[in-house]
């Protein structure tokens, strides 16, 4: 009996631990430090899915010794995994983006003597950890642990301070653009508020726009008060000392200060050993006075650092436990639910708790939801996969980014392209809000205004280019059914007409598809006759597409593989020919008969990765690998290519991204074909199948679980959905969900 018991119990102890080490909380198999560098412009702070508060760790300027300083304008985050200057703690940060915005409202904790220069107050720092919803470090320099979490839309930081005199800053005058003008008021010994004004996205001159926030302190302070940068008087400016003159300080209680380069301070004496002070922050794009709703909601009196922390995570499991795997090496697990991770920042909550938000492009007036309000929509990223993802797992929270996409439409007239809190930017090109909403549509969820959305797509797919923001250069598109080159140049990246015109290809095809299905049927031709214009741009003497003057001769001299490695080619946006001219993802076939045939199109395509020719890093192409399973007997390679691509570029290090994430649009890819399947072709409900990295997946989705099984190593020798033998790699949207079930038999040989 004793025997069987106690066989009994080491079998439950072993069961609890092969439970432990698969990660039964999906949460502890997130890295938040994976793609913090190579440019991957991921962050390991504080953040709940979708959430409004970023708060982030800032290290990317104030000392010699990073590698990355604010001088150098071109990093776009707060945070570089191999910088170790520590200069505080950013709130609102944005996560995996290609240029610098937000990032600012700096705190920061010190002891000794008061200094309000970061390249003063900053610290080397060590035992940093992350987690999802939660950051800490040790400031070297001061003997200070700082941690992190948040809320939705709040913050809180705890500090541990050593034995002796402390100090809190709040620097207004410093984060990642430094965009000029900030108010700080004292409203208690403990409380104060004010705003930042914030914008430049790209470093175009965008129309600047405040965040509000309210911080209290858990501590009364011994003394506090402002500080103010002086001008230098001699026109150079001198190193800052304490004597110099070059800070003024303000202590008088009562007042406001308002300016640039301006800050707050809290000053504590004779601190005991150990003690904590917290530091919460809530932030608004409305006002101050929703800052301080923000901040008493989602923090009423008795919440402790650690409750919030505790929801945090609890937050994050939930939303990384819609989808369950079992098998994959520890590795590959870990860089699955850190790039599920990673999709989930983003777009996020732009609206208060009372549902007000920053109406799109008009300044000052407030608009009220009854939902939810989202921001952040960086389209020409996300439209790829990132909100099919979120329409097959996170349906409730896709069909709001609809609806906030269609009220954006009303309030400003247009779709956005590349929207940040209420400004549009212009970033890239196109008109990515058409597939978003016509693959959110033709995959069921239908709860928001289509008519609306219809209208406004048709407005932007025929108002002439003089007025219409979002297809400038539209008139000869519509009269040649290409853009010739000298049209149109786009902000700092050179003349693009390649890239608009094929983005325009893929937009109008996915109007096609609505417009046929709205029962639009004139329309619906229109627009898919004009989805075929790529043709005029497709050379044979190099078999790729070429750019078109503007008396409709061909670019030369000419060279495919110009503009590689994000350097600047005519025609073309980050990225070569060779990095565009399969991506016609609604027109395969057509392409195939440019090309001259299946096997032609099949050896240029495979060259595309034999050859260097494929970029990971960038968007146009990511979806390459996927077209090889178009053709009988070909889909061996999607398997192989798929593989390689993921192993080699997808890795648990902090370089584990291939260049920058996109809000999520990397790390979405990886998702989907970690699970085995891809969406192909934004608008078009479909997905092509490929080998699972794991044995099992588990998918919560709005008709029930979808279950994805895989039997045996190498390539698909068999499918069954639900229990069906299924014969096509393409599979659509509702087949695969009605089946409940797909199930891939593998074998060693290629040959299929």
């Amino acid at each position: 009996m004793l025997l069987r018991r106690t066989l009994i119990l080491a079998a439950l102890a072993a069961a609890f631990f092969r439970t432990q080490a698969q990660g039964a909380e999906p949460a502890a198999w997130v890295d938040p430090f994976i793609g913090t560098t190579n440019f991957g412009a991921t962050n390991p702070g504080a953040v709940l899915p979708n959430g409004m508060m970023a708060v982030v760790p800032f290290n990317v300027m104030g000392s010699d010794k990073n590698v990355y300083d604010k001088d150098a304008r071109w990093w776009s985050t707060p945070y570089e995994y191999h910088n170790k200057f520590f200069t505080g703690f950013a709130h609102g940060a944005l996560s995996g983006v290609g240029c610098p915005d937000m990032g600012s409202l700096l705190t920061m904790a010190t002891t000794g003597e008061l200094r309000p220069d970061y390249r003063e107050y900053g610290s080397e720092y060590s035992d940093e950890v992350a987690s999802p919803g939660y950051y800490a470090v040790s400031l070297s320099k001061y003997g200070i642990r700082a941690e992190a979490t948040a809320t939705a839309r709040t913050s809180v930081e705890r500090y541990t301070f050593p034995e002796g005199k402390g100090n809190l800053l709040l620097n207004l005058g410093e984060g990642l653009t430094n965009e000029s003008g900030a108010m700080v008021r004292r409203v208690s010994d403990t409380e104060i508020e004010g705003m930042k004004l914030l914008g430049t996205f790209c470093y175009n001159p965008q129309k600047v726009f405040p965040v509000y926030f309210v911080l209290r302190v858990s501590k009364a302070p011994r003394a506090a008060g402002y500080w103010k940068k002086q001008r230098p008087m001699t026109g150079v400016e001198a190193e800052w000392t304490p004597d110099n003159g070059r800070y003024k300080f303000y202590n008088e209680y009562g007042c406001e200060m308002a300016g640039d380069d301006i800050g707050y301070w809290f000053t504590y004496d004779d601190l005991a050993a150990g003690e904590q002070i917290e530091v919460r922050m809530g932030i608004s794009y409305v006002s101050m006075e929703n800052a301080r709703l923000n901040l008493e909601a989602e923090q009423p009196d008795g919440t402790t650092f650690d409750a919030i922390r505790t929801a945090a995570r609890s937050r994050w499991n939930a939303d990384l436990g819609r989808i369950r795997v079992e098998g994959g090496t520890d590795d590959q697990r870990k860089v699955f639910y850190t790039a599920l991770y990673h999709a989930l920042i983003h777009p996020n909550l732009l609206n208060d708790i009372n549902g007000e938000y920053p109406v799109m492009e008009h300044s000052g007036h407030v608009g009220v939801t009854s939902g939810d309000r989202y921001t952040v929509f960086s389209l020409w990223d996300t439209y790829r996969n990132v909100h099919q993802l979120l329409t097959l797992v996170y349906p409730e929270r896709q069909v709001e980014m609809v609806r906030s996409m269609i009220d954006i439409s009303r309030e400003w007239g247009w779709m956005p392209r590349w929207e940040l809190y209420g400004r549009e930017t212009f970033t890239m090109e196109g008109d990515p809000a058409i597939p978003v909403i016509v693959d959110t549509w033709m995959k069921g969820l239908r709860d928001y205004d289509i008519e609306a959305a219809y209208a406004a797509f048709r407005k932007s797919a025929t108002t002439p280019g003089a007025q219409n923001p979002l297809r400038p250069d539209i008139d000869p598109y519509i009269e040649r059914g290409y853009i010739p080159l000298g049209v149109y140049s786009q902000d700092l990246a050179g003349d693009l007409s390649v890239s608009h015109a094929l983005e325009y290809y893929v937009a109008d095809a996915a109007l096609a598809r609505l417009a046929d299905s709205l029962g639009h049927r004139e329309d619906a031709q229109m627009f898919r006759q004009r989805s075929l214009g790529y043709r005029h741009y497709y050379d044979k003497e190099y078999g790729t597409l070429r750019p078109i003057n503007g008396d409709g001769t061909f670019l030369t001299p000419f060279d495919p593989k110009a503009g590689e490695n994000f350097s600047t080619a005519p025609g073309f946006h980050e990225g070569s020919a060779w990095n565009y001219t399969f991506y016609v993802p609604h027109d395969v076939e057509g392409l195939v008969r440019l090309m001259g045939g299946r096997k032609r199109f099949v050896e240029k395509l495979q060259a595309v990765f034999d050859e260097g020719h494929y970029d990971p890093a960038n968007e146009p192409d990511i979806a390459y690998a996927y077209l090889f399973s178009r053709f009988p007997g070909e889909a061996w390679r999607t398997q192989r290519e798929t593989r390689r691509l993921l192993d080699k570029y997808f890795t648990v290090k902090p370089d584990g991204i291939p260049g920058n994430d996109d809000t999520g649009t990397m790390s979405a890819w990886a998702v989907f074909t970690m699970l085995g399947f891809y969406p192909d072709c934004p608008g078009e409900p479909a997905y092509t199948i490929t080998t699972p990295t794991f044995d099992r997946a588990e998918i919560d989705t709005p008709q029930g679980v979808l279950t994805i099984e895989k039997r045996g190593e190498g390539y698909i020798r068999r499918m069954t959905l639900g229990g069906k033998p299924l014969t096509t790699y393409r599979v659509a949207h509702d087949e695969l969900l009605r089946g409940g079930q797909l199930t891939l038999e593998l074998q060693n040989s290629k040959h299929q």
